[in-house]
């Protein structure tokens, strides 16, 4: 039998190798996830995220980032959508396909001249500043840029003042009545009731240097907290995770999550801009914008012209703009 050549070969004969990198034309279309879960980020591990599905605290899945989201950023407190294995069951693991917009974010950097923008917590509705009274003693200087980047990142900030039963509080009381913000006293041999209560049904972080009583309190209001912490640090194979930033429920009976964070050496404000601030005094923002180029609302030799001198003067709001100008100069790392 005669050996064939291509060109006696009929249609029926060939077989055309598909184009692998063209073999199929390129869509903008995303998969619309209309069977996604929407889950709360609780933790977060060396790629893994742990997320408490529908904001329960009982059924929680380890997520890994889709690669559609690129390196999108994925946090404490994020409202993420999940797909794939949403069981929970141990070695399963799903996929964040989504981050919904955040309403609000607290940030930090590591100084006032590092900038890189470290994110803390996304969604938190409140922060509450730990402060001790004694041992170690309170620092202005620290609580009140606490202050700045909860107004900044559109947080109500309360002050919660520890070891109430070592020294006097009222001095530091009156100090920040004129902030307008709640300030909360907790003793070491009672329970935490004001604070609980604060907390309740919301979604509240805590700050504070190491030694104030943070982890004290944490245990307090969340009873179960070393086993949620130790649960959390499985997905990290046994790594400390006191370290990092984690969120854990309240009592059933009370509701609300608490985001324990790692002590904080320094609160750098490198992100805030005086504009930053002074938006988040309703008051004082429209009259803010009929002031000079550049200015600093510092008033004084240092700002002589600023209109809001003149605004107060005819309309009132001087605590609010003695408020203002504190935190102004402890962002520009001018504490008194």
């Amino acid at each position: 039998m005669a050996k064939r050549g291509w060109r006696d070969l009929d249609e029926s004969d060939v077989r055309v190798r598909p184009n692998r990198r063209n073999s199929r034309p390129r869509s903008k279309q995303r998969p619309g996830h209309s069977d996604a879960l929407v889950g709360m980020v609780v933790a977060v591990d060396r790629g893994r995220w742990t997320c408490a599905v529908d904001g329960d605290p009982r059924q929680q899945v380890v997520a890994m980032r889709a690669k559609e989201l690129g390196r999108t950023p994925v946090v404490i407190g994020d409202r993420v959508w999940l797909v794939g294995d949403t069981s929970g069951e141990p070695d399963t693991l799903a996929r964040i396909v989504r981050v919904e917009e955040r309403t609000s974010v607290l940030r930090r950097t590591a100084d006032d001249t590092d900038p890189y923008e470290r994110v803390v917590v996304a969604n938190a509705e409140q922060l509450v500043i730990v402060s001790s009274l004694s041992d170690p003693p309170p620092r202005s200087g620290f609580i009140d840029r606490c202050l700045v980047a909860a107004y900044a990142g559109g947080l109500t900030p309360v002050l919660c003042l520890t070891k109430a039963d070592l020294a006097a509080p009222e001095d530091w009381i009156s100090g920040y009545a004129e902030l307008g913000i709640s300030v909360i006293t907790t003793r070491l041999d009672a329970d935490p009731t004001e604070l609980r209560a604060a907390l309740d049904g919301r979604v509240s972080a805590l700050v504070g240097h190491s030694g104030v009583g943070k982890s004290t309190l944490v245990n307090r209001l969340v009873p179960d907290a070393e086993r949620a912490i130790g649960r959390v640090s499985e997905v990290g194979k046994g790594r400390h995770t006191s370290t990092s930033a984690v969120a854990m429920a309240m009592p059933e009976d009370i509701g609300g999550w608490v985001v324990d964070t790692p002590g904080i050496r320094s609160f750098g404000l490198a992100h805030v801009t005086a504009s930053d601030l002074v938006d988040s005094f309703e008051d004082l923002a429209a009259a803010a914008e009929e002031c000079p180029p550049n200015c600093g609302h510092l008033g004084g030799t240092e700002d002589p012209d600023c209109h809001l001198d003149t605004f107060v003067a005819e309309e009132g709001h001087q605590a609010q703009l003695n408020s203002l100008r504190r935190l102004l100069r402890s962002r520009a790392g001018r504490d008194e």
